[in-house]
């Protein structure tokens, strides 16, 4: 079975939050400090987005991504978003699918740009793939992202032209 990018249901959001918190977890992507507590917490969340895709897999999350607006009124246009692999799945090209599938669907949402704002600077894979893909990077905020251990790291700036 090939796996599925699809809106997220209610049913999902276990492993959603599963997956979710692992990254927030890791200390070293996501700038959220706490993991969502329950599934009613994760619900409001991601229902919150402009838009929460999940990837399944022969009927398991795998992976999700949540759009949004990067910003407000005159800026509102530009949409950003975040993305989380469950570990075990990662290596698979589910990151790539679900970035694909965010540009697809921050275009149908009538954004004109997806704009990222703190790629932490050791997180090479999704370096490499955002570029690969078309991004371009900004510039850099040095010390930007707290890590884990409580040393700081460099944060890379990117955006993609959508129309």
């Amino acid at each position: 079975m090939k796996p599925n990018i699809r809106a997220f249901e209610v049913k999902d959001l276990p492993q959603m939050r599963e997956i979710w918190n692992e990254v927030v977890k890791d200390a070293v992507a996501f700038p959220q400090k706490e993991p969502l507590q329950d599934d009613r917490e994760a619900e409001d969340f991601f229902a919150e987005q402009s838009f929460t895709g999940v990837l399944e897999d022969a009927g398991e999350i795998k992976g999700l991504y949540i759009l949004h607006p990067n910003n407000v009124g005159r800026c509102g246009h530009i949409s950003n978003a975040s993305f989380a692999v469950k570990s075990s799945y990662r290596g698979k090209k589910a990151g790539e699918q679900l970035v694909r599938h965010s540009l697809q669907k921050a275009k149908e949402l009538g954004f004109r740009l997806m704009q990222f704002n703190a790629v932490v600077s050791s997180n090479l894979p999704a370096i490499h793939l955002y570029e690969k893909i078309g991004f371009q990077r900004l510039g850099t905020i040095p010390g930007g992202f707290q890590m884990g251990d409580g040393t700081y790291s460099d944060i890379i700036l990117f955006y993609i032209v959508l129309v």
